[in-house]
This record gives C-alpha cells, sequence and structure tokens, in this order.
C-alpha cells in the first residue's frame, strides 16, 4: 500500500469540473479529535511542540529507508477507548485500500498496537493548524497543514494545503536500488566483489 503520498491546494474545489470536492477533512477532524480525548497528561506526551511555524512532514519524497526516531505517547499508554479511536483513524488512511487488503494491514497494525506512537505539533484549537505523524513498526503516516504555493509562497501553514503520506518503515517502498548501493559502498565501487 506504500508509497501513499496525497497532497491538495486547495482542499476545497470551489469552481470548475471537480466544484464541490472537498479532500483530507476526516483525517484533519478526526486527529484532532483523537488529541482531545488525550488527558493533560497524555497531551504532554504526545504534544512535541504547540509551535508550527513551518512545514513538518518527513517522509515524503526521496526519503526512502528513513531512520526515524519514535515520537510522542505510545499506544500503550492509552486506555482500551483512546487505542479504538487511534485504530479508527488509522483506518482514515488505511481503508482507502480494497476490504481485503485493508483487513490484512490492520490486523498487522494492531499486532504492533503496543509498539505505535502518536505525535503531534502545532495548535489544538478547532480552526488550528498542525501536524501529526503515527508511527509503528509496520506504519508510519503523517498528516501536515503546508504553507501556502499559490498564488504566492508563504511558510505559514494553512488550512487550505494539506499533504499526507503513508509510508512502510524500512520497507524500501520506494525502490532504492539496496543492492547498487551495498557493491557501491562495499566494492570500492569497481563491480568487483571484494572480501571483508
Amino acid at each position: 500500500m506504500s508509497p501513499v503520498f496525497i497532497g491538495s491546494e486547495p482542499v476545497h474545489a470551489t469552481s470548475g469540473k471537480f466544484k464541490g470536492t472537498i479532500v483530507m477533512q476526516d483525517q484533519q477532524d478526526h486527529g484532532l479529535a483523537f488529541l482531545q480525548t488525550l488527558t493533560k497528561a497524555q497531551q504532554s506526551e504526545a504534544i512535541l511542540s504547540t509551535s508550527k511555524p513551518g512545514n513538518n512532514a518527513l517522509s515524503q519524497a526521496y526519503k526512502d529507508n528513513l531512520d526515524l526516531d519514535y515520537a510522542g505517547i505510545p499506544a500503550s499508554k492509552l486506555d482500551e477507548k483512546q487505542q479504538a479511536q487511534l485504530l479508527d483513524l488509522i483506518y482514515d488512511y488505511v481503508g482507502n485500500m480494497s476490504a481485503g487488503h485493508a483487513k490484512v494491514k490492520m490486523a498487522e497494525v494492531k499486532k504492533h498496537l503496543d509498539r505505535t506512537y502518536f505525535a503531534w505539533v502545532g495548535e489544538t484549537t478547532a480552526k488550528g493548524v498542525f501536524y501529526y505523524r503515527i508511527h509503528s513498526p509496520v506504519l508510519l503516516i503523517e498528516f501536515d497543514h503546508e504553507g501556502r504555493v499559490a498564488p504566492f509562497r508563504s511558510r505559514t501553514p494553512t488550512r487550505d494545503h494539506i499533504h499526507a503520506v503513508i509510508r512502510t518503515p524500512n520497507g524500501n517502498d520506494y525502490g532504492k536500488d539496496l543492492l547498487r548501493q551495498h557493491i557501491l559502498e562495499h566494492h570500492h565501487g569497481d563491480g568487483k566483489v571484494h572480501k571483508h
């Protein structure tokens, strides 16, 4: 299922062929709703920063096999209801696959739930801009309100420009040629195999 990149600016088409289309609102609203179910103590662990001056997504293009530390609150510190809501939020992304594939992926996610982390950057209000990350050994999801590109560039994040990424951690999901990389790094680039 990965890599998947979803990006839109604007997120609401007000004219043209796709007039009325609105995207990424469930992922946005359910992410905020999940954060708001957390207690103050849980939020203090999940929220990395309340300041969001720019873009935060880390695993977009050209970041194959990204070495990314876990951050935020682990699902093992959530109660049963909160864990169920986190799984619902994950399903907002995974559920875009066919039902059979989504069922298999969600079973894999549930198997690693205690090692799944939720991290937040930004505001926690209904109109605020934010970034969140859901990260486990089998899944990496990033949601980010980003700076405007059109009709002018601005580093200030807006709810009208959203990026989301779904990745498989260390899954080589961008298809980097790992064998070629190994040969170049460990065989001195001459194409000959050398004993280590």
